[in-house]
C-alpha cells in the first residue's frame, strides 16, 4: 500500500519534470525568450517539488509511524502546492508565447497549474484530516489519498502537454530551468 501511494506521488511531478526532452534547430528567439523567461522561474520550483516527492518515498517505509507520515505528507503536499502555484505564476508573467494560438495554451497551462495547486492544498487537508492513532483506518485513508493523487496526475496533464508541445516545447526543453533538478550530467559545453 505504501509503495503504491509512493508510486503515485512520483507520478504526479513527472509530467512538469519532461519539460526536457529532444531539441532541433530553432532559430526563433522570440520563442526562445519566452522560454527562458518561463524556465528561470520554474527551476525552483522543480526543485521544490522533487524534493517535497523524495521526503514522502522516504517517510513512505512500511514502519514509519502515522503521525511521522502525516506530516510529512502535509508539508511536502503544500511544499507542491506552492510550487505548482508559483509556476502557474510564471507562465502567467510570462505573457502568451510567440506562437499561433499562444494566448490560448498560456490560459490552460496557468488555469491547469493552478488547479493543481488547489488539488495538493486539497490533499493536504485530507491528509491532515487521518486518524494517526488506528494504525488500519491511516493506512485506508493513506490508500484514498494515494487513489486521489492518482487522479491528480492523470487528470492534470493536457494543458501542460499543449504548452511542451511545438515550438513552445522546444525552446523550453532547451533551457537548463525547464529540466528535471539532477538531469544535466554533462557539461554545459557538450552539444547533442
Amino acid at each position: 500500500m505504501n509503495k503504491k501511494f509512493a508510486a503515485a506521488l512520483s507520478g504526479g511531478a513527472v509530467l512538469v519534470m519532461a519539460l526536457s526532452g529532444c531539441s532541433s534547430d530553432d532559430s526563433d528567439d522570440k520563442v526562445n525568450d519566452w522560454a527562458k523567461t518561463v524556465c528561470d522561474q520554474v527551476q525552483p520550483q522543480l526543485k521544490k517539488i522533487s524534493d517535497a516527492n523524495t521526503s514522502i518515498q522516504e517517510q513512505t517505509a512500511d514502519n514509519s509511524k502515522p503521525a511521522d507520515v502525516q506530516k510529512t505528507d502535509a508539508q511536502a503536499f503544500q511544499q507542491i502546492s506552492d510550487a505548482y502555484k508559483a509556476m502557474g505564476t510564471a507562465v502567467d508573467k510570462a505573457g502568451a508565447p510567440p506562437v499561433d494560438d499562444g494566448e490560448t495554451t498560456q490560459k490552460e497551462a496557468v488555469k491547469e497549474l493552478n488547479a493543481s495547486s488547489v488539488a495538493y492544498a486539497d490533499l493536504k487537508k485530507q491528509v491532515e484530516g487521518l486518524d494517526t492513532k488506528d494504525q488500519a483506518k491511516f493506512a485506508d485513508g493513506l490508500k484514498g489519498v494515494a487513489d486521489e493523487l492518482s487522479k491528480i496526475s492523470k487528470s492534470g496533464d493536457q494543458a501542460l502537454k499543449k504548452l511542451q508541445s511545438g515550438e513552445v516545447g522546444t525552446a523550453m526543453s532547451k533551457q537548463p530551468g525547464c529540466q528535471k533538478p539532477g538531469a544535466t550530467s554533462a557539461s554545459p559545453d557538450a552539444k547533442a
